[in-house]
């Protein structure tokens, strides 16, 4: 068993230990902490050390637990922060803003303080005496292009306006918290510093090596910023390839990647770079042939066999080759795809649930050829069919959760080599249409803008869009004309189907509630009053329609969702998707 040496500390005495030598690694994240992460330690700290704002109702054996720091001692002699440097820079920086202050005032407590606040920052000599040009703590995080100014800030004591980091920003924060509360509370200031140093206490675990420390690192938290899936794996990355000799070499990439990932990927919960790894995650669970509908969680699944998928040369450079591939889809890149699968891929993008990107995923690490490269005709062929089958799917079974067996089902078969078909899968035409018939395409459902989508892209002549054109939903027939006109029969009808079109969002503002033969005017663009010409829509339907209309009717809406219906009812069918 690896030992641990585990005592807690107070931060005076583990900052202030001679051995107590600091050193941020290179595969740690850049420093996140913020303005709100830095007011709630000064704040929890300050009502520790001056309760209710009387210092004299602090008792002398109380102590502030801030959490576990978690190091081993390399090669260099020097502690390897493996977990909570956040929270260390932090404490430093607050230090540092403190000791500042000190500076000013001589009386003999003032001094002893200072004394106390020197021994934490630098390293000392002999004599206990600071040596101000050696700190206790660097930094060689490769991902921070502003470290420099963490040490220069230490060193100096100034954050000019002109530095822009984290690191300036919290340490004016704190300079302007000293500030305000000597202003306050000038004979209970002396108190904090003393009392923060004295008896907040941190738990030290110092491993006997790193692979024992990076073990801890996989399952602790940093207060205030979790660790992400991506942190750990970046730290098992971080050990293989240190082993291998090219740890320089993954730093640099793996910063690269990050950075890419941050460009593409906006997950609703988890990193750009966890979204990453969880679409990587459905390929290596194809390959071993995995078709549970329960998915295990990102940590468990890499976890396996102590994270035997991280330990093989070709891992990294699939997750490379995979997220240059989802760049190229969300950039539209014309030299990777046709106009025809961009317009495919467009569609894919307005789906209904995320699933399609973890399936397509796995088509094209399966698929790929030598040149990262897929063929065109299979993809295609690929892409209408999942997209037919995702979008019934989503109405005849709503939930992703139900999409899972079909899906991980047909992963197994792409992996095998097999063409996508979802035998088992398929629809009756009459209970399909009666899905269609009685669904409700309610603005906040996802299907409703996925279903407008799908035919919008599909129209005649329709130009390929932009991904950054945002997108609402119209009602051609305004919401509110049926309660001043009631020119409807039923007027539900304001909510089918045949009355919705996607918009861009700066149109659809200004068509607004108009009636249609107003909104013509918005759709084919206008020049308005000051002469500034205001571009229409790209959308070809709403161009035809506006010249062939002189108004839209509840026959215009009847007749539009039959025919959008009936459109979609024999793209399932010609994808085999149709008993």
């Amino acid at each position: 068993m690896s030992k641990l040496n585990i005592d807690q500390k107070s931060i005076k005495s583990l900052f202030s230990d001679n051995k107590s030598d600091f050193l941020i690694p290179d595969y740690q994240r850049p420093y996140a902490w913020q303005i709100a992460e830095c007011q709630t330690l000064w704040e929890d700290t300050f009502s520790f050390a001056i309760p209710e704002n009387d210092y004299q109702k602090f008792k002398s054996g109380d102590e502030y637990f801030l959490g576990p720091i978690v190091t081993f001692k390399n090669s260099d002699g020097k502690l390897e922060i493996i977990d909570g440097q956040q929270r260390l820079t932090t404490l430093m920086l607050l230090l540092r803003a403190l000791y500042t202050h000190y500076l000013v005032a001589q009386d003999a407590q003032t001094v002893k303080t200072r004394e106390e606040i020197a021994k934490c920052i630098w390293k000392t000599d002999e004599f206990s005496n600071p040596i101000m040009d050696q700190l206790k703590i660097d930094s060689q995080v490769a991902t921070d292009e502003v470290k420099d100014e963490f040490l220069t800030i230490l060193l100096k004591g100034e954050a000019p306006d002109s530095m822009k980091s984290n690191y300036a920003i919290n340490y004016r924060f704190f300079q302007g918290k000293i500030k305000e509360l000597i202003n306050k509370m000038p004979s209970s200031f002396m108190y904090y510093p003393v009392r923060l140093m004295n008896n907040c206490i941190l738990l030290p675990i110092e491993a006997e090596s790193q692979d024992t420390a990076l073990t801890i690192f996989s399952t602790l938290n940093n207060r205030g910023l979790p660790l992400s899936d991506a942190d750990i794996f970046k730290a098992q990355f971080y050990k293989y390839y240190t082993k291998k000799g090219t740890k320089d070499n993954f730093v640099q990439r793996w910063s690269k990647l990050n950075t890419l990932c941050e460009k593409i990927f906006h997950p609703i919960t988890g990193t750009p770079m966890d979204e990453l790894f969880t679409k990587y995650m459905y390929y290596e669970r194809a390959k071993q042939r995995i078709d549970s509908s329960t998915t295990e969680a990102l940590r468990k699944f890499y976890g396996k066999d102590d994270y035997v998928i991280l330990k093989n040369d070709t891992t990294f450079q699939n997750l490379e080759d995979l997220a240059k591939f989802w760049e190229d889809v969300y950039t539209q890149n014309e030299d990777r795809f046709s106009q025809d699968i961009l317009r495919k891929l467009y569609v894919l993008c307005y789906a209904p649930n995320s699933m399609w990107g973890y399936v397509l995923s796995v088509y094209y690490m399966r698929n790929r050829q030598q040149d990262g490269l897929l063929e065109e005709e299979p993809l295609a062929i690929f892409l209408d069919k999942i997209t037919a089958f995702i979008w019934s799917y989503a109405i005849t079974n709503p939930g992703v959760n139900s999409l899972r067996t079909p899906i991980y089902a047909e992963m197994i078969n792409i992996i095998d080599g097999k063409s996508v078909e979802f035998e088992k899968f398929k629809f009756d035409k009459t209970s399909l249409s009666t899905s269609f018939g009685n669904y409700e395409f309610r603005n906040t459902r996802p299907i409703t803008k996925s279903m407008l989508t799908w035919w919008a892209i599909n129209y005649a002549n329709q130009e390929l869009p932009s991904l950054e054109i945002t997108f609402d939903i119209e009602h051609i027939y305004a919401r509110n004309r049926n309660e001043k006109e009631q020119s409807l029969s039923n007027p539900a009808k304001v909510e089918s189907l045949g009355n919705k079109a996607v918009l861009e969002k700066r149109i659809n503002i200004r068509a607004s509630d108009y009636r249609f033969e107003d909104k013509k005017k918005y759709y084919n663009g206008y020049t308005n009053g000051q002469g500034k010409d205001k571009e229409g829509t790209i959308v070809k339907e709403l161009i035809e329609m506006s010249a062939s209309k002189s108004d839209f009717t509840e026959a215009d809406i009847d007749a539009r969702r039959t025919t959008m219906l009936e459109s979609f009812y024999a793209f399932v069918e010609s994808n085999g998707l149709m008993k």
